[in-house]
């Protein structure tokens, strides 16, 4: 990975969840997610960082999805993970107050995972 180019560290990130690595490949998702590559950031945020990741990373994952507009339909699990995170009802709420006082457009995805963090969200066919 280290000295891969971005396809074989996109490579990489997609088979993580196929092997039996625990957690000590955390530090290839998060080196991922530091990039602006949404090749990279697309693959991180897979089945393996829906296991792995805490969920103070998995909640600033989200939001580089988001500000990179990397289509939240990639992060795996979303559905699961977001469902009453009330943490992140609010880091969206701020993103967005944020996007808007720069007077930047609000992602539409934004919405559908704010609509996810109300307790009791139905899943979708993407959880």
């Amino acid at each position: 990975y280290e000295q891969g180019t971005a396809a074989e560290r996109r490579a990489v990130l997609l088979t993580l969840h196929r092997l039996d690595l625990g957690p000590t490949a955390l530090p290839l998702v998060e080196d991922a997610l530091r990039t602006n590559d949404t090749r990279l950031i697309t693959a991180a945020v897979g089945p393996y960082a829906a296991t792995h990741l805490d969920p103070h990373h998995w909640r600033h994952a989200v939001l580089k999805c988001l500000f990179t507009e990397v289509p939240v339909a990639a992060v795996d699990g979303l559905a699961r993970r977001a469902r009453g995170d009330a943490e992140l009802a609010r880091m969206l709420g701020d993103f967005a107050a944020e996007r808007i006082a720069a007077g930047r457009s609000v992602p539409a995805d934004l919405t559908r995972v704010l609509a996810l963090t109300t307790p009791g969200a139905a899943p979708t066919e993407e959880s």
